[in-house]
Parts: C-alpha cells; structure tokens; sequence
C-alpha cells in the first residue's frame, strides 16, 4: 500500500516455509539466523529453528518419561541417545521429534550430532536437572479404578504405586487397599478380559492407577521408579505422607 519495497519478518521459518517464500521471491529475515534479499544480494544459514511451546509448559507424557528414565540410568550419563531410549519405550520417530523439541525448548538438554546420530546433552548433574524440570513435570496417574482381581491373575498389574509402593520406601504403613500402577493398554486388555471397575473399594479390592505412560520404566522393580512416584503423590496434603516423601528423596540415585 505503501508502494516501498516489504521483507517478511519472523522469528522462526521452517524448511518448507523458506522455501516456498524463495520460489515466489519474498524477502525474508529471521533475525540472527537467515536473510533473504533477493534485490541485494542473500545470505541464507542451513539452520532452522522451530516454534517452540512455551518455556514454562508442562512437559508431555511421553517427553516426561523419556527424561525420568534418562535421570534414573545407571550408572548416569550426561550424554544419550534418545532414539534408544524411545526405542524401550516405544515410541515412534515421530514422537521422539516432539519429545527432543520440547526438552531442547526447556533447557533441559542441549541436542547434538555424531555421525548420523542424535544425541543430548544434560548440561548440569541428575539431580540440578530434576529440580530444574520439577515445575513442568505432572502426576503420572490419569485416573483411579477399584477393582476385584480373583479371577484375572494373568491382566493384574505387575507395578506397585502409590502409597504400596512409598511404604517400600519408608516407615510408611501399608494401605488398606493395594495400589498398583499400569498403562491404558493394559488396562483396556485386563477389561477386555472382564476385569469390571467397582463403583466403590470393597473386601477385597484392588486400587489401580492408569499412567498416562508406561509405569515399567525401571525394568524388574517391584515399584514404579520413585521420581514419577513423587509426582504422583507431591500434592498429598497428608504430613505423614510428606515425611514419608522425605524419605524417598534421600533414596534417590545422586
């Protein structure tokens, strides 16, 4: 309108995005990293940095529980490759690109090349990272069922959670009720295999937690592993079980 020449301004541009603009002749500029100025001469950097979620967003399910068992490792690395960890757990190489974008966006990990391979690189200890990533971690635990197990030995879930699993722990009694842990999937195949949710705990009963992901990340334990444990039970108001906490945390692997 102005009749002046225009450069389209962004502080982000993906590869297609760039390269669209390029084929129509549009300026460019993403401030510090590329220039397009087809008038003037160009300069364009092979670097493209994405949009990134906000620092300050909860991390999603499957990035949390790449990182907890990245932190649980034994003996830890400040170095890993994230495609390994993704393969244990699951996940697909397109979550695995989401999961590297969110923990490189929370300055968690800083992300690196060798070779063909993608690695990260947790620049202070285990235990600085935790505390570091605490406020964008959430509860594990989707949602609670009651259930009665006689009968389904083979769908009972394998994980104690909760407070079975933080009496291991500490000087924590055991509940009245057993607390086990499982993901979704399993539960969809214990109900599958007739496993019905009881309106309200009964003799008897079992109280299972659904994850929002997999409770197994310490292949073998007995417990699900005691960071995501401390998630699940950090809002507890119950001073026995803070203390039991307590507890917990002075277990922890550093």
């Amino acid at each position: 309108m102005a009749g002046q020449p225009v450069v389209y301004v962004t502080d982000a541009l993906a590869s297609y995005e760039r390269r669209r603009l390029i084929e129509q002749k549009v300026p460019f500029i993403v401030p510090g990293n590329q220039l397009y100025l087809p008038d003037l001469g160009l300069d364009l950097r092979e670097y493209f940095r994405q949009r990134s979620p906000a620092a300050d967003a909860a991390l999603s399910p499957s990035a949390q529980a790449m990182l907890i068992k990245a932190l649980l490792n034994q003996p830890w690395q400040a170095e890993w490759q994230p495609s390994k960890v993704a393969v244990a757990l699951g996940y697909t190489p397109m979550t695995l690109s989401r999961v590297v974008r969110e923990l490189t966006a929370a300055g968690l990990v800083s992300a690196f090349t060798v070779g063909r391979a993608r690695w990260l690189r947790m620049e202070q200890t285990s235990q600085q990272t935790w505390e570091r990533a605490k406020p964008l971690l959430r509860s594990p635990v989707k949602r609670i069922v009651w259930v009665l197990p006689e009968g389904f030995a083979a769908n009972r879930p394998e994980r104690l959670a909760g407070l079975s699993a933080l009496a291991r722990y500490s000087m924590l009694a055991e509940p009245k009720w057993p607390v086990y842990a499982m993901s979704s999937a399993e539960w969809k195949s214990a109900a599958d295999a007739g496993v019905r949710e009881l309106p309200e705990p009964v003799a008897g009963a079992q109280e299972w937690q659904l994850w929002s992901y997999s409770p197994a990340l310490l292949p073998g334990a007995a417990t699900v592993d005691p960071l995501s444990l401390t998630l699940s039970l950090q809002d507890n108001a119950d001073d026995r079980i803070q203390l039991a906490l307590d507890e917990l945390k002075g277990q922890l692997p550093w």
